[in-house]
C-alpha cells in the first residue's frame, strides 16, 4: 500500500441524488479528488452508471457502495456484471461467508469489501439487533470471516483499524468512514476518528462526504485532508 498516493487515499463520498448535482460535484472538485464513492441514494435516478462513466472518462477511482447483500448466487452475479465496469472496490455485507465467497470469485480485478459494522451503529444499537458483543468484538468477527472468504478488506471505523491490522495483516485493506477532521460534528455517525488516527491505526484509505461538502470551500477542505493523509504516513 505504500506506493498508493495520498490523494488517492481520499475518497470522497458523493452522496447526492440526481447526476446534475454529481456532475457539480465532480466539475467542483476538479483534480483535488482522485477517488469518489458512489452509494445508494444515486440509484434511483436512474444515471448511476452515466455518473460512473463520467468518474471513469475523467479518470477517477471508483468505489461503488450498494452493499450487496442476497444469496450467494445472485451476489456473485451482480458482482460479475459489475466487474466489467471500471471499477476499484464494491462493497458487500459481512455476514454469510458463502455469499462473500461468490462475491470474491466473481470479482476479477476488483476488490471486495465487506462492512463490518456502519459507523452510525454503537453498542447500544447492537444490542437493539440482539447482538451481545461490542463494536470492535463484532468488526473482528466479521473480518474473520470476510478474510476467510476470500474478500480483500472491510469497511470499519478508524477506531477499530489498530486492531484489524494487528489481527489481519498488512495486505488486508481498511476501509474507514465517519472520518471527521475537526472532531465530532453532532451528526449521526457515532464512532467518529480524526484523519490523523485513522492512519496512525493502520486505515488505507478513508471516506470523508459532509466535511467537504458542507465546508466553505470544499477544494481547500479536500487539499487540507490530502495535506494531513501525507503527514501521519510520513509520521508527522
Amino acid at each position: 500500500m505504500s506506493h498508493v498516493p495520498a490523494r488517492q487515499r481520499l475518497i470522497f463520498a458523493l452522496d447526492v441524488s440526481t447526476a446534475a448535482e454529481a456532475d457539480a460535484w465532480i466539475e467542483r472538485l476538479g483534480d483535488s479528488v482522485a477517488f469518489y464513492k458512489i452509494g445508494m441514494e444515486l440509484l434511483s435516478s436512474g444515471d448511476y452508471f452515466r455518473v460512473l462513466e463520467k468518474l471513469a472518462d475523467a479518470g477517477k477511482r471508483i468505489f461503488v457502495d450498494l452493499k450487496f447483500h442476497d444469496v450467494p448466487a445472485t451476489v456473485g452475479h451482480a458482482v460479475r456484471g459489475l466487474s466489467r465496469w471500471p471499477v476499484d472496490f464494491c462493497t458487500i455485507h459481512g455476514q454469510q461467508p458463502a455469499m462473500m465467497r461468490a462475491a470474491a470469485e466473481a470479482a476479477g480485478a476488483m476488490k471486495i469489501l465487506a462492512v463490518t459494522v456502519l459507523t452510525s451503529m454503537d453498542a447500544a444499537d447492537l444490542a437493539s439487533d440482539g447482538i451481545t458483543r461490542s463494536p470492535a468484538e463484532q468488526v473482528l468477527a466479521r473480518s474473520a470471516l470476510a478474510q476467510a472468504a476470500g474478500c480483500h478488506g472491510v469497511i470499519a471505523s478508524g477506531q477499530e483499524a489498530g486492531m484489524l491490522r494487528a489481527a489481519r495483516g498488512s495486505d488486508f485493506l481498511i476501509v474507514c468512514p465517519g472520518i471527521r477532521p475537526g472532531g465530532p460534528a453532532g451528526d449521526d455517525q457515532k464512532r467518529t476518528v480524526g484523519v490523523a488516527q485513522a492512519f496512525a491505526e493502520g486505515a488505507d484509505y478513508i471516506v470523508v462526504g459532509r466535511p467537504i461538502r458542507q465546508a466553505a470551500d470544499p477544494r481547500l477542505a479536500a487539499d487540507a485532508i490530502v495535506d494531513e493523509i501525507e503527514a501521519a504516513l510520513a509520521g508527522g
